[in-house]
């Protein structure tokens, strides 16, 4: 058994990276330190691991933040035992490259020596990280990656299919899955007149390989569904040109548009579509449309995009280490920052909700097999849901490990002032959740 005690871590790219770049620089830095009354005892250590720059820093926004509420809930310790220890979180910068993730992941378990990992913020981070933890038997709660890309995209045999995927003994994932996406996607879209016939915008990347796969991803679905869906193939990250695919969608007669996209390419996507003639009756993406600043680089042209919705202020949950609703962090949030809440925030507060809970629970910090028995035991009320690993609504093969958050959809509406907010338009996947109006079409 190992020890952490052993001796064993339009958005355009230049006005991505000019947004993130204040939070980028401070999340590099390391550790906030727990208050020197407690300089004695030895800390717990935390290892978070996230995009704070590149072309994912739009996730990791809320980090600093985040931080700073963790560290003022838990400024008088954590007691185990006889003693009150003080708590140290490590942020590390992936730069949103998955071979720098797995770099700084290393670094965090086994220079630091880390009692528990928290990572999220989309395959290209969870997944190296949490296989390094998993390596390394290092605890590890991971989130904001759909629930497939994250388990199968780890898997020695991918392709295998169940037989050949096997549970993991110390990395946990909670939220939603790709069958959830499909379903908000086509719950939207059934509430307009369309042809059916959808232009998927699938990269190369983890997302994108598991959303265009052909098992189980949105082909099978669809084409159950009674949708054609025109797939010209994967495309590189941060390309400049989507005259191929655009052709591909109109030559189709496409009125709906799908995909799992990165922030800039979709604006890249989105501009030269409408230059090109090109305008769907829905866009429906994934990733790219999550930030309010996103869609306001389009200025009017963003205006009923449609996403998913992870979270939102509307949202009837409340943090278990604040005690705010889920309204109340949004505010906090907008007031410190100065920026609009994003779907994210709720989620990186959650990630501290689980971990704390879970630290609170452990049996023997710093013994992995006891970290990661307290996250499989874990049954909390968070800002984003209830999380508990029961094998709910998740097939068997994946149980252990995949917890599910609720999934609803909406669209971005302009409002004064060239902003907008989005607008919860289907629930029927999450009927807790309130819905604020009904699909239109775009344009």
């Amino acid at each position: 058994m190992k020890t952490r005690d052993g001796n064993r871590g339009g958005i355009d790219r230049r006005t991505l990276l000019k947004y993130t770049a204040a939070t980028g620089a401070a999340a590099a830095t390391g550790s906030l330190a727990a208050p020197a009354v407690h300089a004695q005892a030895k800390p717990i250590k935390i290892g978070y691991v996230s995009p704070a720059t590149g072309p994912l820093a739009a996730f990791a926004a809320a980090d600093q933040f985040m931080l700073k509420q963790f560290m003022d809930a838990t400024k008088s310790g954590l007691r185990k035992g006889n003693a009150t220890r003080p708590i140290q979180v490590i942020l590390k910068d992936s730069q949103s490259n998955p071979n720098r993730a797995a770099q700084v992941a290393k670094d965090l378990i086994v220079q630091d020596k880390i009692d528990l990992m928290l990572v999220g913020n989309t395959p290209e981070t969870t997944n190296p990280v949490c296989t390094q933890c998993e390596i390394e038997e290092v605890a590890c709660v991971s989130s904001l990656a759909p629930w497939q890309p994250w388990f199968i995209g780890q898997q020695a045999n991918p392709a295998g299919g169940p037989p050949a995927w096997k549970p993991f003994n110390y990395i946990y994932h909670y939220f939603w899955g790709l069958e959830d996406v499909i379903a908000v996607f086509t719950n939207m879209w059934s509430q307009l007149s369309t042809n059916k016939t959808v232009g998927a915008l699938f990269p190369n990347d983890g997302d994108g390989n598991a959303w265009g796969d052909k098992q189980v991803g949105f082909p099978p679905a669809l084409d159950k569904l009674g949708y054609k869906l025109i797939d010209p193939g994967r495309y590189q990250n941060l390309t400049d040109n989507f005259s191929a695919q655009i052709t591909a969608f109109k030559n189709a007669s496409a009125q709906i548009i799908t995909g799992v996209v990165l922030p800039p390419d979709f604006t890249t996507f989105w501009k030269q579509a409408l230059q090109q003639g090109f305008k769907p009756k829905a866009a429906s993406v994934g990733k790219a449309i999550l930030f309010p600043s996103s869609v306001e680089a389009l200025g009017r042209d963003g205006h009923n995009l449609s996403s998913e919705v992870w979270w939102t202020p509307s949202h009837p949950f409340k943090s278990s280490m604040t005690g705010m609703t889920a309204r109340q962090l949004a505010a906090a949030y907008e007031a410190a920052t100065k920026q609009q809440w994003s779907q994210p925030v709720g989620f990186a507060h959650s990630l501290y909700e689980v971990g704390l809970d879970v630290l609170k629970r452990t049996a023997e910090i710093g013994n992995s097999k006891a970290t990661a028995a307290a996250i499989a035991a874990t049954n909390l009320d968070t800002v984003v849901g209830h999380v508990q690993w029961n094998g709910k609504d998740v097939p068997p093969f994946a149980a252990k490990n995949v917890t599910k958050t609720s999934l609803v959809g909406g669209q971005w509406r302009l409002k004064a002032g060239n902003k907008y907010d989005i607008v919860i338009t289907d629930n029927r996947t999450a009927t807790t959740i309130p819905v604020g109006g009904k699909m239109e079409a775009i344009g």
